[in-house]
């Protein structure tokens, strides 16, 4: 099983990586620790990069069950989480 995770988490880092490189956003994907994904995002636009990046790492497998990511912000990871 973690090796399927390893392998959404790097697809969804991928999608993300190319949705990000088309600017719409002021965000950077900072790291990857496990399983999440850890992004700067300018604080007017944190609600909707997070509305925008869930559905992405959702999508980036097909599965029999759903594919949940939850997301938080804050101002370093420790309040994210």
């Amino acid at each position: 099983m973690q090796g399927t995770a390893a392998d959404i988490i790097k697809q969804a880092m991928i999608d993300v990586d190319a949705w990000l490189a088309e600017g719409e956003f002021d965000a950077l994907m900072v790291m990857q620790v496990h399983d999440e994904l850890v992004f700067e995002v300018a604080e007017k636009q944190v609600e909707t990069f997070i509305e925008q990046v869930q559905k992405r790492m959702q999508g980036a497998a097909e599965l029999k069950v759903p594919l949940i990511v939850e997301a938080e912000s804050g101002a370093n990871w420790d309040e994210a989480h």
